[in-house]
């Protein structure tokens, strides 16, 4: 275990699409931040990666505007665009509903973000460099991510009075 001691988020952050026209509130701490390197997400964010909050679903709440859903559809990813200027926003997949992947540069400030795992590493471009803890060459496997979620608390800044 490293000594890295990740910024907890403010709670009540804010983000939204490029627009404007889809707003976003977050109010409760991340359970993980992460950046995958997988070719669909390179593609929908035209970045070499993406970059994930993992907020508890409570926690987060669409302030403004109605979502669209976009990128690659199936019957476990929903990923919600804005429907105006397409901005992928966030994902929800099916079958976790505690949780939502919210694509954390489109926090106001998200200066704080710094990711806690990389995935798909093995779709990574050569001249990417992340301060992740953790990498992964594939998507984790499920059975790893309780000690992956108690790691990264384990690592986050004390809280503040």
């Amino acid at each position: 275990m490293s000594e890295a001691v990740y910024p907890r988020h403010a709670l009540s952050a804010e983000g939204g699409c490029r627009c404007g026209g889809l707003r976003f509130r977050i109010t409760g701490q991340p359970m993980m931040t992460s950046a995958c390197h997988c070719a669909g997400c390179k593609r929908m964010t035209g970045a070499p990666f993406s970059t994930t909050l993992i907020v508890p679903a409570d926690g987060f709440e669409v302030t403004k505007g109605q979502t669209q859903l976009g990128g690659l559809r199936g019957p476990d990813l929903h990923h919600h665009h804005c429907p105006d200027c397409l901005s992928w926003v966030f994902t929800r997949v099916a079958g976790v509903d505690a949780i939502v992947n919210v694509r954390a540069v489109l926090l106001d400030d998200a200066r704080g973000f710094v990711p806690f795992i990389e995935t798909c590493t093995s779709e990574k471009l050569p001249w990417v460099a992340t301060p992740a803890e953790h990498s992964f060459e594939t998507m984790p496997p499920v059975e790893v991510y309780q000690d992956l979620l108690a790691d990264y608390a384990a690592h986050l800044s004390p809280e503040e009075d």
